[in-house]
């Protein structure tokens, strides 16, 4: 009897023992699984794919704020590099919300990349992730807040365009009934008065049909054009000013080139790249005016042997009222808005214009629209930029 029960409570007490070595054994289990799922890189389930879709720019951060996922955009505006955040007021703004447990959302302003001078401007948001990660959305706001810049300039611009032949105006009408009694000082203030009209109105003249190329998407109205015609009577309209500097207009090229649109609204294109080149040219120089025809494209090149445009200028002599040269240009009785003219006249036309300039070597600016054809299933859409 003694014997049956020294062997049930071995039995009683390898149970226990087992029972306890297997809870160890559980817990060591989920305490190995708590620390392998916290020292993984892992995000949760579905933020890996929605984080790839993303165009705008999306983080993850870990604990230790490495960064465990990165959106595309967020590697192509320069935000992340070698894993970390690249910006400092990026990891001030996600310890501020790690500590906190509250979203922050905030405009800024950042250089692009760890050593890039140009800034970006973003909208960002960040916020707790699940219990461990902090996740930072970005929105690239650079191009809206330059649009933003653009019309402000505008705006400004504008107004004061304006304003200088509108008071210019009202002194000469003054000085005229100041000087009634004499008869040269009459006619030289008529003279400038006659200047600062005819200005005036080419200012309102060049709105009015910048604002009207701006409203119109396409051509409704697209008939076959021949660049020779057009060429020519856009030089017409300059030879007293080329003449009176003593420019020479060379015109060359295929003069069999045809393309769809307005003749008048690409006259207008042309007539004003050629007086552009004849106003920044020196006397006695030589202005060129080429055509040629390259796979399918017409292009239409105006030469100048001018000064030249700096490198940092070459990509805004097409906004409105940009000038390289201030003081020449309102010699010139420029408005600074023939260029943003030939830009919009040219896109209209499904086409675009590009520029060539080195200072001291002078510009070439060249417009390049689809060839026509003469099949019209086959004729491209007016209005879609090739």
């Amino acid at each position: 009897m003694d014997s049956t029960w020294l062997v049930l409570l071995s039995l009683a007490l390898g149970l226990v023992v087992g029972a306890g070595f297997v809870a160890i054994l559980y817990v060591a289990a989920r305490r190995g699984a708590h620390a392998a799922d916290v020292a993984s890189p892992a995000v949760p389930d579905g933020v890996d794919q929605v984080i790839d879709a993303l165009e705008s720019a999306a983080i993850v951060l870990d604990p230790s704020n490495n960064v465990i996922k990165a959106s595309p955009g967020a590697l192509s505006i320069g935000l992340v590099w070698n894993q970390a955040l690249v910006h400092p007021h990026l990891v001030d703004l996600v310890g501020r919300v790690r500590r906190t447990g509250e979203p922050i959302t905030e405009e800024c302003e950042l250089a692009r990349g760890p050593f890039g001078e140009a800034n970006i401007h973003l909208s960002v948001r960040v916020a707790r992730l699940g219990s461990r990660y902090i996740l930072l959305l970005a929105e690239d706001r650079t191009e809206s807040f330059r649009l933003e810049q653009v019309r402000r300039d505008f705006v400004a611009n504008i107004s004061h365009e304006l304003k200088t032949p509108i008071g210019a105006v009202g002194l000469l009408a003054e000085a005229l009934d100041s000087a009634s009694e004499d008869p040269e000082q009459v006619r030289r203030f008529a003279h400038r008065l006659t200047e600062e009209s005819q200005r005036l109105a080419r200012i309102t003249q060049d709105i009015i049909e910048l604002s009207r190329l701006q409203a119109a998407d396409a051509l409704t109205d697209a008939e076959i054009v021949s660049v020779k015609q057009v060429i020519t009577s856009a030089v017409d309209q300059n030879r007293v000013a080329a003449e009176a500097r003593g420019i020479e207009l060379a015109m060359r090229g295929d003069k069999r080139a045809e393309v769809y649109g307005d003749e008048a609204l690409l006259v207008t294109a042309v007539h004003n790249l050629v007086s552009n080149a004849i106003q920044y040219s020196p006397a006695g120089s030589r202005v060129g005016i080429g055509v040629r025809i390259v796979d399918g494209v017409v292009e239409i090149a105006v030469t100048d042997q001018g000064e030249g445009i700096p490198e940092d200028d070459l990509d805004r002599v097409f906004e409105r009222f940009f000038r390289v040269d201030q003081a020449r240009s309102r010699h010139t009785g420029g408005t600074g808005l023939g260029l943003a003219i030939v830009k919009h006249a040219v896109q209209n036309h499904g086409g675009d214009i590009r520029v060539w300039s080195q200072p001291g070597r002078g510009s070439t600016f060249t417009i390049r629209l689809p060839e026509a054809s003469h099949d019209a299933a086959v004729r491209p859409a007016i209005g879609e930029t090739t």
